[in-house]
């Protein structure tokens, strides 16, 4: 009886902690920021690519746990958060702020020792800005987002840098790409939960009157960076030119979706362009990759 309270216990625990990480998010990240390593990489070394990914999930999970030790009082408040472990109870303060600690530490110990410092550094601002500065930013307008992108931005960078120790034009324009997608992104998600967010006093969307016209505009103009954007690596001979076709045809495709938002003005639109800008990103880079020089 005892064995199976206790098998219980755990098993509770586990699914806790795993749901603290934010799995899904988190992969993505490690998603990119492999993406990163691997279009950096002359010859992968398959070992040294499972370290870093091991390092993004990491640094992402501390991130994470980060954002919601800060926002457990606030996800009570909101119906898409208060069943995460901290305001459900489930986790106490304290379980998570160790946890994140040891997810930080592993993150670092592989990025600094294993891989190289500037790695390491750009990773640690990352957890920084995106916990202690993006997360009590939401509460005071839309230039959390502009902060957030940055940190949100830096995953194929690093991947980049851990490759091959050095930055340059090419990680930045990963970079780049990856940061002027997140506005469309971003901005779509906090249109979907916009009266959600109220709840906890979250202004993200970039117009002061919300769900509006202006809003959708703004939305367009930063989706529009992206077309100029995505034949920049084929002009540093990063990629081949195929690439760059499919991720114009990605981007015009995006883009119709900020002008179908400015004609509807509405929540389903929000949402077609919220699943449109899930796609976009992760076509484009595996494009990317396929059409690697």
């Amino acid at each position: 009886m005892s064995t199976t309270i206790s098998q219980n216990i755990f098993a509770y625990k586990f699914k806790a902690f795993y749901e603290l990480t934010k799995f899904r998010l988190s992969s993505t990240v490690v998603f990119s920021g492999a993406f990163g390593f691997i279009i950096a990489s002359d010859k992968i070394d398959w070992s040294k690519l499972v370290l870093f990914c091991i390092a993004a999930f990491s640094t992402t999970a501390a991130a994470n746990i980060i954002n919601q030790i800060i926002e457990k009082d606030l996800d009570k408040l909101m119906n898409r958060t208060h069943k995460r472990p901290l305001p459900s109870g489930r986790l106490s303060v304290q379980e998570a702020a160790i946890f994140g600690w040891i997810m930080a530490i592993i993150a670092m110990y592989i990025l600094f020792y294993e891989f190289n410092v500037r790695a390491g550094l750009l990773a640690l601002l990352s957890m920084i800005l995106y916990g202690f500065v993006y997360t009590p930013l939401k509460r005071v307008g839309p230039i959390a987002v502009a902060v957030g992108a940055l940190p949100g931005a830096f995953p194929p960078m690093i991947g980049w840098v851990a490759a091959v120790n050095h930055f340059g034009l090419e990680p930045g324009i990963l970079f780049a790409i990856q940061f002027f997608w997140q506005f469309p992104h971003f901005w779509a998600i906090a249109w979907v939960l916009d009266v959600d967010y109220a709840k906890a006093g979250f202004k993200l969307l970039p117009s002061s009157g919300g769900q509006n016209l202006n809003s959708a505009i703004q939305i367009m103009i930063y989706t529009l960076f992206l077309l100029p954007l995505c034949w920049i690596p084929h002009y540093l001979g990063m990629t081949g030119v195929n690439s760059a076709v499919i991720a114009t045809i990605c981007g015009v495709l995006f883009l119709a979706q900020t002008f179908h938002l400015m004609r509807k003005v509405d929540r389903k639109a929000a949402l077609q362009l919220m699943f449109g800008s899930f796609i976009y990103l992760p076509v484009v880079q595996i494009a990317y990759l396929l059409d690697k020089v």
